[in-house]
């Protein structure tokens, strides 16, 4: 990190903005992380595409069936990758809060720009927000490095806008991917948006979160680099249309793009988003491959399926 800990929200205000994704981590025939694959798609991402940062190691990362080990080498590889064209934030998220800090200390000493540590499930709670608090306050604490709040319904509840202004004020926390309703992020954005970042991973409300809300940041799914390609960055050119304040230019920009969102949902079967979006890099040359256990691989009708639409959808592949 290129920053003391009392100037982490400055510094996130001036380099956490754009389209940050949430990368895939591609795997071998053996189950293996392809190392090389994601540093292609790495140098794609950002190089080709415009990607401003990368979220490693999260729900699409599929951390959850990863070691620690190959989690800390995930951060490493995206470091590597990424230096002098992109930035990163860490997904450190674990219900066993020593391996959240354990993560968390090895972002920092590897160079990451930020860290992301989702809102743990909690057992027998109905009113959590003492409890959170004391969550992310030890957290904060106990390292320098920017960190951003994850709330999504995964945790069994969701955390209030008055909670999450309440933790804005930790000196290091900088930022919130926000799974939540619309009023509710809207009403965050209201709350606290002096100190901290409020972004949410739909793309679908990306465009109008600019408009509206006059949000900088996407964090972050993978949508930047399915919905588009070296030849035909729409999502990239519609963020900076919206940025320069061009509105209907960036709605037009965008309206062109519903025919790929179709065809990218239409295909993807309910239980099987990471194998799906997988095939769906391939099928834009991008390294893919397996998914690991217990999540389940495209059967080869799902493959066919979404090739044709991939070929059909007018992605300028």
């Amino acid at each position: 990190m290129d920053y003391a800990r009392g100037d982490a929200k400055a510094y996130a205000r001036e380099n956490m903005t754009g389209i940050w994704a949430a990368a895939l981590m591609p795997f071998t025939e053996n189950l293996r992380m392809d190392e090389d694959g994601f540093r292609r798609n790495v140098q794609h991402w950002t190089e080709d595409l415009g990607i401003e940062g990368l979220f490693v190691s999260g729900k699409q990362g599929e951390f959850f069936s990863m070691t620690v080990d190959e989690r800390k080498r995930s951060f490493e590889l995206a470091v590597e990758a990424t230096r002098g064209r992109g930035r990163t934030i860490m997904s450190c998220s674990d219900q066993n809060v020593d391996v959240v800090m354990e993560l968390a200390r090895h972002a920092e000493d590897v160079g990451a720009d930020f860290i992301v540590v989702h809102a743990p499930a909690l057992h027998f709670t109905t009113a959590q927000d003492e409890t959170l608090m004391g969550y992310y306050r030890s957290i904060s604490e106990q390292v320098d490095i920017g960190i951003a709040l994850w709330s999504h319904p995964d945790s069994g509840y969701l955390m209030s806008p008055e909670l999450c202004n309440r933790l804005a004020d930790f000196d290091n926390v900088v930022a919130i991917k926000y799974s939540v309703p619309r009023p509710m992020y809207s009403e965050l954005t209201a709350l606290a948006s002096d100190r901290i970042q409020v972004s949410t991973a739909s793309e679908d409300e990306w465009l109008d979160n600019i408009i509206d809300l006059d949000w900088r940041l996407y964090l972050c799914s993978s949508p930047p680099f399915l919905l588009q390609t070296a030849n035909d960055r729409r999502m990239h050119e519609y963020t900076q249309a919206a940025f320069e304040g061009r509105f209907d230019d960036a709605r037009s920009i965008s309206a062109s793009l519903d025919p790929v969102r179709a065809a990218l949902k239409g295909t993807r079967p309910p239980e099987k988003p990471h194998a799906h979006q997988k095939y769906w890099q391939e099928l834009l040359g991008q390294a893919g491959g397996r998914v690991r256990a217990p999540l389940l691989e495209l059967t080869d009708e799902e493959k066919r399926a979404t090739r044709e639409a991939v070929e059909q959808c007018g992605l300028g592949v």
